[in-house]
């Protein structure tokens, strides 16, 4: 999961004083974290002995098993992550949480691309996962953000009387992240043109993540972070027992991952022609839709309180880094496994990366003026639908082309905003402010993003 700057919390939401705390082994742990946490364990548990004991089953059971445990430890390291931000600040700290974060649908991608430097069977799955992940993020995850803030944010409107709320406002700072996934979504159109993914190009996207972070570092300030769920309980902690806690976590659903990663990765494809599914829609599917769930569950418990912009800020950053070091890491790994200098990509890869690459300039058009209106959320959330019906490659290309019709469209709409977006990523921070702040009125802040529920 992404860093997001988060605006400071209106005392009704903020952490309040420390719940009854309960001594475990010299630790203070809060019971209901005791409780979350025990079930994702339990959960995890099965897989991890099936794993050590080398006990053979049926692929479906392991895609069922070793699934449920990559998801339990998801949950785990979405917690530690985000309650980590409590005591870790600096673009060091912010690399290390971001590449820990992204374990859970990095681990299975990556393992396609590096057997298939081996094995060339491999090479369909190689970036199947890291396109259904992305649409999936942008097509499902950004719209539910949206209508949640926004079903909240009419609640209270029509609890207070104050005007009814149809977009929702994001902070100033989400334009330097905003830049960066404009600028990774137009060398994206790169990689369908010339039907591959050389090394040196994924070098490139590398570099750019790490750029990135350094530019999220030098804005990242933690003191008026905002916490939700088990995180809060995290962070509710004595600090020496919070640090232990989060080190636990990462380094335990670490483990249950990489434990994980092969044996689930091989019973997608597996189970593919046992369930008489192909095997390339559960790889770009479902493996996503596990990795990516505890991630869409926090961003929707923070738009439920009222934070809808700290909650789409978060899968805007998720989004850079599918663009620019997952997408990145899959030439390298490919090499690393005994393949050329590039990922060669067929037909339908070509075809899944034209899809993908146009959604995401569709979206960074709709929300360039820093505003998410319900009307492009739901027709984003439209066209994700319609692709699973639109299967042979000319509707493909015709639906990529609808796509980029739109950004056209709302590149015209919002084009006051797109020089700004573009240097947002090479300015400093507080002149990011500062010009947000001009070109935000403040009573129009109020309107989009509403009081907090």
């Amino acid at each position: 999961m992404g860093h997001a700057r988060r605006t400071r919390p209106s005392a009704a939401c903020r952490v309040r004083g420390p719940p009854r705390l309960r001594h475990v082994e010299g630790v203070h742990v809060p019971p209901a974290l005791i409780r979350r946490i025990s079930l994702c364990l339990l959960v995890a548990a099965p897989a991890v002995v099936v794993r050590i004991a080398g006990i053979e089953i049926a692929p479906v059971i392991e895609l069922v098993l070793f699934g449920a445990a990559i998801v339990a430890a998801a949950f785990l390291l979405a917690w530690a992550a985000e309650a980590a931000q409590k005591d870790i600040a600096g673009a060091l700290a912010i690399a290390l949480l971001a590449l820990i974060a992204v374990l859970p649908e990095y681990a299975v991608d990556l393992y396609y691309a590096y057997r298939s430097g081996s094995d060339p069977q491999y090479l369909h799955f190689a970036a199947a996962n890291m396109t259904g992940s992305n649409r999936l993020l942008l097509g499902f995850g950004w719209p539910l953000v949206v209508i949640i803030a926004l079903l909240v944010a009419y609640r209270v409107s029509k609890r207070t009387g104050g005007p009814v709320n149809r977009a929702l406002q994001l902070s100033g700072e989400s334009r330097m992240d905003i830049g960066f996934l404009v600028i990774l979504a137009l060398i994206a159109f790169i990689i369908p043109l010339i039907g591959s993914i050389p090394l040196w190009f994924g070098i490139g996207l590398i570099v750019i993540f790490g750029l990135y972070l350094w530019r999220a570092g030098q804005g990242a300030d933690n003191s008026d972070e905002e916490f939700v769920g088990a995180a809060a309980l995290i962070v509710s902690m004595p600090t020496r027992a919070r640090r232990i806690t989060v080190v636990a976590m990462f380094i335990v659903s670490a483990a249950i991952i990489l434990t994980s990663a092969e044996p689930f990765a091989e019973a997608l494809v597996a189970s593919g022609s046992t369930l008489g599914i192909d095997s390339y829609f559960l790889v770009q599917w479902l493996a996503p839709l596990a990795s990516e769930s505890p991630e869409f569950i926090i961003a929707a418990m923070f738009a439920l309180r009222g934070l809808g912009g700290a909650a789409i800020a978060t899968l805007i950053a998720s989004k850079v880094n599918q663009w620019s070091l997952l997408v990145g890491s899959l030439p390298v790994a490919h090499f690393l496994g005994g393949g050329d200098t590039m990922l060669p990509l067929d037909a339908r890869q070509v075809e899944e990366f034209t899809l993908t690459a146009t959604q995401t300039i569709l979206g960074v058009a709709i929300i360039l003026a820093l505003r998410f209106h319900w009307i492009p959320a739901v027709g984003l959330a439209a066209l994700f639908g319609i692709q699973f019906f639109v299967t042979d490659t000319t509707g493909r290309y015709v639906l990529s082309a609808i796509q980029v019709v739109l950004a056209i469209i709302f590149l015209i709409l919002h084009r006051k905003d797109i020089i700004p977006t573009l240097a947002a990523p090479f300015r400093r921070t507080t002149q990011l402010t500062a010009a947000a702040a001009e070109r935000t009125d403040p009573a129009e802040a109020e309107a989009t993003t509403g009081p907090r529920a």
